[in-house]
């Protein structure tokens, strides 16, 4: 006996495929920053970041700490953004690869004004990517919640 099992992938879901790989290119575009950031201050592997004294003897180490940190903050939120595109695009996959692919320019933008090596640049990136982030959160609970329900019969 065959059981054949038939999966309707929602129209708009190659979409979602091509915003989860933006931020592949995010990444890849960081690892670039940081480590030009690095050769340039001259921070030795492993470590991971200019010490104090090397970060107030040169504009250039503050600069990798910036790069750094815009990397691994990025690195920190993408489980979580990962996860409510992921559920989002379950009923709305156009709306979650808007939301996702305009995510991953603001970490561009983001990334940009950081390594300049002053923080307080960052805030247009970080807060547009944060508002992002928040629409992504309260559409995967909305996903989530109606799915919830119906299962429920409620």
């Amino acid at each position: 006996m065959t059981t054949v099992i038939q999966l309707q992938v929602p129209e708009g879901l190659p979409l979602v495929g091509a915003s989860l790989l933006s931020t592949v290119v995010l990444l890849v575009y960081q690892v670039g920053v940081a480590a030009r950031a690095r050769k340039a201050a001259k921070v030795p592997y492993p470590q991971v970041y200019a010490d104090k004294a090397q970060e107030e003897a040169s504009l250039e180490a503050k600069q990798f700490n910036c790069a750094q940190r815009a990397h691994q903050n990025t690195l920190e939120w993408l489980p979580s953004v990962y996860l409510t595109s992921v559920l989002t695009a379950i009923k709305y996959p156009k709306l979650a690869a808007v939301i996702l692919a305009g995510w991953s320019v603001t970490r561009v933008i983001y990334t940009k004004a950081y390594s300049t090596g002053n923080p307080s640049k960052r805030e247009f990136g970080a807060r547009t990517g944060f508002l992002l982030q928040l629409g992504l959160l309260g559409t995967s609970f909305s996903v989530v919640g109606s799915g919830v329900r119906s299962y429920l019969n409620i």
